[in-house]
């Protein structure tokens, strides 16, 4: 081993590029969040050969003094803290005063910058490049703000520069920093140029409008058509953003933004709360999509936890898991048919008016519409829909037959009342789908899976209303574990006991479960008291019981619930879809498929080309 040296100033700069310079991406983010911190509304980037010739950045920020410029190229040199206070109570993206001493360590580096409250009109220019650090600073022409020109990034060290991606491919991660950032700032307006090329003008959004308009131009126009608006406020934390329907999931969790008082991340905790919300109707293998932005007082939050600033460390982790949880649980689960198809008809046409039709009258042609309209009961609470609701069977006995029922199911619909949102059936497919007719269009729905999430959901109810039972084992179960599960163990004995396990610490490293929730006294108590222990050292709280609770009743109701090929008359499938529009989460099934779907008018005269 050598003798132990100080590292020189070039040398040191370079390592410290090699955790902030990743790629021209990583010089971008670091130019960008700069720009963000100054102030600026307006953002302009302009980008050669994707990025790895030219990186030009200008902004309308406060800008830099003249005496501060040099300073601005030096390691640790920032305005953004002072103290240990301020690294504490962090209110900017960047704090570090590492970024344009790394830059320039391993660029050309041109700095021009005019302050806000500068004396005169002047503005004034700094250079540096790779290994020269030493600055000069002389007068230049530029309005209010700072300008950033990176060229040849990468020209003194060729080891670095043979890890780069092809144009096409360095481009596109700059182009998704900038979305990201986007994203984070509706209030600043953003040009991308590439090659002398526009790429993106995200104009400034202030009302709702316009920040749906730039969330679409970002994540497209299907993710918020299928995304609900959450705006959620408890215990000092604000969430509010856009989570997709359960229905709108992805094979990769690539469209997942979340920000922590304006900061991207990609945090653990924040990963299993929102995962757990969508865990009863996701279906398997997916991913939900999602815009979300947590704000909490920065003393709350740790974010100089991680070199790229990626994860963030909150104090009272608990509370924020919980929060977020019960804040996208609670979404999803008042999601109802008539708020989806609200949203359509505001998007789409509204719902055409329908000539009146009766028994009697042509069904083909134009021949006149007989007025001459009867009710139909089921429209109204009948005895039907109430033994459905209270009771989760079906009444096979009919009081018509087949096609006087549907017949009377068609003049309904066209009656001066209120058509309820999911419709009144008129038919059934195969013995699977049940056919019915809204204001919008063509209803088609699933019987067995919508009776499926109706059954499960009566039964989670009727378990959260009993609360969990729990019983003693006959023959005590001995655990042996380690030291740090045996402390947790003990710790949080009473909430492991409002979870229904009776838990004791009998030696350093050995627990007796005495008592387990009686819905799963036949499941693997130990791998469950495991996976409980562990959910709680990690996220301070575990939702495994009501996880296995649910899945048990999940599988009851599917048994439970109406099978293929049974023969359901009109009034019976009107009760079911009555039952649906009341019903938490009917839009999916207990497995996240979906239960109905809408085929609007639009959708239909598109198919059969009229109006073409």
């Amino acid at each position: 081993m050598k003798r132990i040296a100080l590292l020189s100033q070039r040398l040191a700069n370079q390592i410290a590029a090699g955790e902030v310079v990743e790629r021209p991406a990583s010089v971008v983010k670091e130019l960008l969040e700069n720009c963000l911190d100054a102030g600026a509304d307006r953002v302009e980037i302009d980008l050669e050969l994707g990025g790895m010739r030219l990186i030009r950045i200008r902004d309308n920020g406060s800008g830099i003094d003249k005496d501060d410029l040099g300073l601005a190229l030096s390691r640790h040199a920032t305005s953004k803290i002072a103290n240990l206070d301020d690294l504490e109570n962090i209110a900017s993206l960047g704090f570090r005063g590492e970024a344009l001493a790394s830059i320039c360590s391993v660029s050309r580096l041109e700095l021009v910058s005019r302050a806000r409250d500068a004396s005169d009109d002047t503005a004034w220019r700094v250079e540096a490049q790779g290994q020269e650090m030493v600055t000069a600073v002389s007068p230049a022409a530029h309005p209010q703000g700072t300008s950033v020109e990176v060229r040849d990034l990468f020209f003194n060290t060729p080891a670095r520069k043979k890890f780069l991606r092809t144009e096409k491919t360095e481009f596109e991660r700059i182009e998704d920093v900038v979305k990201r950032l986007a994203l984070s700032r509706f209030d600043v307006s953003f040009l991308l140029r590439h090659n002398q090329r526009v790429a993106h003008h995200l104009q400034a959004a202030e009302s709702l409008p316009e920040m749906q308009r730039r969330v679409a131009l970002v994540c497209g126009s299907a993710f918020l058509e299928n995304s609900l608006h959450v705006d959620v406020e408890a215990a000092g934390l604000r969430l509010w953003g856009w989570v997709s329907l359960p229905t709108f999931s992805r094979s990769q969790a690539d469209l997942q933004y979340f920000y922590v008082n304006g900061r991207i991340i990609r945090d653990k905790l924040v990963s299993h709360a929102v995962k757990q919300a969508y865990q009863d109707v996701l279906f398997h293998g997916r991913h939900p999509a999602f815009v979300l932005y947590l704000e909490l007082q920065p003393a709350l939050v740790d974010v100089n936890v991680h070199p790229t600033k990626h994860e963030v460390r909150f104090r009272d982790s608990r509370l924020v898991h919980d929060f977020l949880f019960r804040a996208l649980h609670r979404a999803l689960a008042d999601q109802r048919p008539q708020d989806r198809l609200s949203a359509e008809t505001s998007a789409g046409r509204p719902p055409a008016e329908s000539t009146a039709w009766a028994p009697g009258a042509p069904v083909f042609g134009s021949g006149p519409a007989v007025q001459n309209r009867m009710p139909l009961g089921v429209a109204e609470p009948g005895p039907v829909s109430s033994a459905w609701a209270a009771t989760g069977t079906w009444d096979s006995r009919a009081p018509l037959s087949m096609t006087a029922q549907q017949l009377s199911a068609l003049e309904a619909l066209h009656k001066d009342d209120d058509v309820p949102p999911l419709g009144f059936a008129v038919a059934q497919l195969h013995g699977i789908y049940i056919l019915a007719q809204n204001r919008q269009g063509l209803i088609i729905v699933d019987m067995h899976a919508a009776h499926e999430r109706i059954t499960y959901e009566h039964m989670k109810a009727a378990v959260q209303q009993q609360g969990i039972r729990a019983q003693p084992l006959l023959v005590p179960l001995s655990l042996a574990v380690s030291q740090a599960e045996a402390d947790c163990a003990e710790q949080q004995s009473e909430a492991l006991l409002a979870l229904g396990l009776g838990i004791e610490r009998v030696a350093s490293e050995a627990l007796v479960v005495r008592q387990v929730p009686s819905i799963l006294a036949a499941a693997d108590i130990e791998q469950l008291v495991r996976d409980v222990l562990a959910d709680i050292r990690e996220h301070g709280s575990s939702e495994r019981i009501r996880q296995h609770q649910d899945e048990l009743l999940a599988t009851m109701a599917c048994h439970a619930s109406v099978r293929a090929n049974r023969q359901l008359s009109i009034p019976e499938m009107n009760a079911l879809l009555r039952d649906m529009e009341r019903t938490e989460r009917s839009g999916q099934c207990n497995h996240g498929r979906p239960t109905w779907v809408l085929q609007s008018l639009d959708q239909l005269d598109k198919l059969f080309l009229r109006g073409q």
